[in-house]
């Protein structure tokens, strides 16, 4: 196929590789559950090494970044979710099944969070495609003869496709996973604050409170953003991400940083991935997209917003479904850039 290798070939290759569908335990059947359950399971305790780095951002801005070694010529790059950092656990799986192929990893704390704490003075967004490509760039100036693939969680997935279709940074990987992005930024803002979704409202906007005062007793920002108690990320998004971010108001920032119109113009082969009960992330957004020849959507009826909770062990012996279909899909993106090289 040489350096040929189109869109249809990419697309057998990730039917071939495409991961059994998902079934639910009955203790975890439905969005919520799959979606709280997961941050109740085992927890990873038994990550390698690492070497602590940083990535300099335009300005004086700094990402803290954990550098797995390899033993391929294959760089995966993980971002993590809003609130979230390179600790989360979905991180550290991920991080166990790119090293178990030999896949070197840089697993990423955006600007704030994890250890990167005190190094950025701008906040991070689903948005900061520009912040995924330095990290990116950082990755090829290291390896510049590797394959480097991109995986983008939830926020992180909007980010990572925001990138990818060219709108936000240079520096884009070979190929891509997203894992339940919110490609419909509004969308999912206005869904998070109803009905029982208000549960995660509460949690995320908790988190990101804790972190606007961190950051305003270490004088890294001036100004007095003052965040209600019973904010909802709707109006975290008004109050605080729009004017730090740099956007009129969060009708800006949704506009600007949705990427469901953007899907068109990714010519980087890129999995996307979701679930139909996602209670975070529609679905419908999914659908009603078009989409490049390059993208291949992957739909899952049950898994909620990234727990995806299996009855029975997958064949890497563990209840995380989502830790198998990514080891499938990084596969069949090396595989396909090995063939194409």
């Amino acid at each position: 196929m040489g350096n040929h290798f189109s869109p249809e070939a990419w697309h057998k290759l990730f039917e071939e590789r495409r991961p059994k569908p998902l079934s639910a335990p009955w203790w975890a059947r439905g969005g919520h559950r799959q979606t709280i359950l997961s941050h109740f399971l085992r927890k990873v305790d038994d990550l390698p090494r690492c070497t602590p780095e940083s990535v300099q951002l335009d300005g004086s801005d700094q990402l803290a970044i954990r550098y797995y070694p390899g033993t391929t010529d294959t760089i995966v790059y993980l971002f993590h979710g809003l609130g979230g950092s390179a600790d989360a656990d979905y991180m550290s799986r991920a991080t166990l099944v790119a090293g178990k192929r030999g896949f070197h990893v840089f697993s990423v704390n955006h600007r704030g969070c994890g250890e990167g704490a005190g190094l950025a003075r701008e906040p991070y967004h689903s948005g900061r495609g520009e912040d995924l490509a330095a990290v990116i760039a950082h990755g090829r100036r290291k390896f510049p003869k590797a394959r480097h693939l991109a995986v983008g969680f939830s926020l992180s997935g909007n980010a990572l496709l925001l990138l990818l279709s060219g709108k936000r940074g240079v520096t884009k990987p070979d190929g891509a996973v997203a894992v339940n992005a919110p490609i419909a930024l509004q969308t999912a803002a206005v869904a998070i604050k109803s009905g029982f979704n208000r549960v995660y409202d509460l949690r995320f906007v908790l988190r990101l409170r804790r972190s606007v005062r961190q950051r305003q007793a270490a004088g890294l920002e001036p100004e007095p953003y003052q965040i209600p108690p019973w904010a909802t990320l709707h109006d975290f998004d008004n109050l605080y991400t729009a004017p730090a971010g740099g956007f009129s108001d969060r009708e800006d920032y949704y506009h600007s940083c949705s990427t469901k119109d953007l899907l068109v113009h990714i010519q980087t082969p890129t999995v996307l991935m979701s679930s139909v009960d996602d209670p975070i992330v529609r679905w419908h957004d999914y659908a009603e997209a078009q989409r490049s020849a390059s993208v291949y959507l992957h739909r899952e009826q049950v898994g909620g917003h990234m727990g995806y909770l299996s009855a029975n062990d997958t064949p890497y012996g563990s209840k995380f479904w989502l830790d198998y279909a990514l080891d499938q899909y990084l596969v069949a993106l090396n595989e396909g850039l090995r063939i194409r090289s």
